[in-house]
């Protein structure tokens, strides 16, 4: 694994809803985040929480990025792309595009360890027109990272339940909240487990993953 100098930091974004996160860390001695309900203030006010959250760090401290890049919010997902996209270009540093769901799996596994260790984490979270964003994530046998058994995708509820059902793997059916805001340290901890793999993705590659047409953007509220 790659050693991480811990005079540098990463500083993770999570957009996705209407519930800003942010996180930085060292991965050492000095690990910090914070949320904050912004609702349909979140593009005005996105730019000062997140210059007062990294203070007194620098920016030139910075070793990579990590963005949520949905499902979720249209607008909001956009927002922290389009930021994200844009430091790590001025910075030159890597940014690592990460699910939301896979977030939201990691956190879970992580506050419910012994329930979840030889379950899949199946994920169903509130789309629109009686659809869902779903996925089936499973730990890692190392007990590092998660490995996608369904990616991220929008499905009906009826052919949801019909793959649960035809399921062959014991799973834990989470129902994903509609503020993702707190999961930007998962966002975060899978941004460090990828670097630590020696990847290095280059701000270009972050994409979001809207799910649904944009003009369809009220899958979380």
């Amino acid at each position: 694994m790659q050693h991480f100098d811990p005079n540098k930091y990463a500083l993770a974004l999570h957009t996705t809803s209407s519930q800003l996160g942010l996180a930085v860390s060292n991965f050492a001695d000095d690990t910090r985040s914070s949320t904050w309900d912004l609702g349909r203030d979140l593009s005005s006010h996105l730019h000062q929480h997140l210059a007062e959250f990294l203070t007194p760090k620098r920016w030139a401290d910075l070793a990579f990025i990590a963005v949520a890049k949905g499902p979720g919010s249209f607008t909001s997902t956009r927002i922290g792309i389009v930021t994200a996209r844009t430091l790590a270009q001025q910075l030159d540093i890597p940014l690592f595009a990460i699910s939301t769901l896979a977030a939201v799996a990691w956190l879970q596994r992580l506050e419910r360890t012994e329930s979840l260790d030889q379950n899949a984490i199946a994920l169903q979270m509130n789309a629109h027109r009686g659809e869902l964003f779903v996925a089936i994530y499973q730990a890692n046998p190392t007990g590092v990272g998660l490995t996608p058994l369904l990616l991220d995708t929008v499905m009906t509820q009826e052919n949801w339940k019909q793959v649960l059902e035809s399921s062959e793997i014991p799973y834990q059916l989470i129902d994903v909240p509609s503020e993702l805001g707190t999961s930007v340290t998962s966002v975060l901890s899978l941004a460090y487990l990828d670097w630590q793999q020696g990847k290095r993705p280059h701000w270009s590659e972050a994409l979001p993953f809207y799910g649904q047409h944009p003009v369809d953007d009220k899958a979380v509220k």
